[in-house]
């Protein structure tokens, strides 16, 4: 059984004061780069991005991270200050969904594979369950049960220091087999008393062919 470590002695920072006496203010140009609405910049990234991370937070604090993907230019751009992004059926948790219910604000980072640089979005969401635009968000014959609109408060482009610093896109660096796979993660943690070869089968070709099912 693992025991947590003794954490006396740490210097822990809990004021904004003291944050900033480790790290100074930004550059202007750092903090002149948000902007509200989308350049013609910000709509040639959506269109190319495959994926993006969105974050949502309840009204008693609790937080998410959701990844979405789908083929490049999934994200709809209703105007300059709107996007849509559809829901594909998963695994029925909706949490991302549930904190948007009682808290809207959501952050965005969408990744170009490839790039270091993310675009990010901050606004409100709403959850739609029926819309006109959903006709041009079909995938493989899947039309989306549901979208989340989001209304942007704040864009903008962020560098590429953590990608660098990761070596994230460099294929020589990757070692996919370093952990076991998806069905042996399955098996030990949240499946256990499913038999090992049912899950290889379940988390095999058939899987990925299953993505664009029709319904939840």
């Amino acid at each position: 059984m693992n025991h947590l470590l003794d954490l006396t002695g740490l210097a822990e920072i809990t004021s904004y004061e003291e944050l900033r006496e480790v790290v100074p203010a930004p550059l202007q140009h750092a903090t002149d780069k948000t902007r509200k609405e989308l350049h013609e910049l910000d709509r040639q990234w959506l269109a190319q991005s495959p994926f993006c991370l969105i974050a949502t937070s309840a009204a008693d604090g609790s937080c998410d991270v959701s990844p979405k993907g789908d083929p490049a230019g999934f994200t709809k751009v209703l105007d300059d200050t709107t996007i849509v992004i559809p829901e594909r059926a998963g695994n029925r948790r909706i949490d991302g969904f549930t904190n948007i219910l009682s808290n809207p604000h959501v952050g965005l980072i969408y990744l170009l594979p490839g790039r270091g640089e993310t675009l990010r979005i901050n606004g409100r969401a709403r959850i739609i369950r029926e819309a006109p635009f959903f006709d041009d968000m079909i995938v493989k014959g899947n039309r989306p049960q549901l979208a989340l609109l989001v209304e942007i408060e704040e864009i903008f482009h962020h560098c590429s220091k953590a990608f660098l610093r990761s070596q994230l896109w460099k294929p020589e660096t990757w070692n996919p087999d370093a952990m076991p796979s998806r069905a042996k993660i399955a098996k030990a943690l949240d499946r256990k008393d499913a038999e090992l070869a049912e899950l290889e089968v379940y988390y095999g070709p058939q899987y990925e062919a299953g993505i664009y099912k029709t319904k939840y």
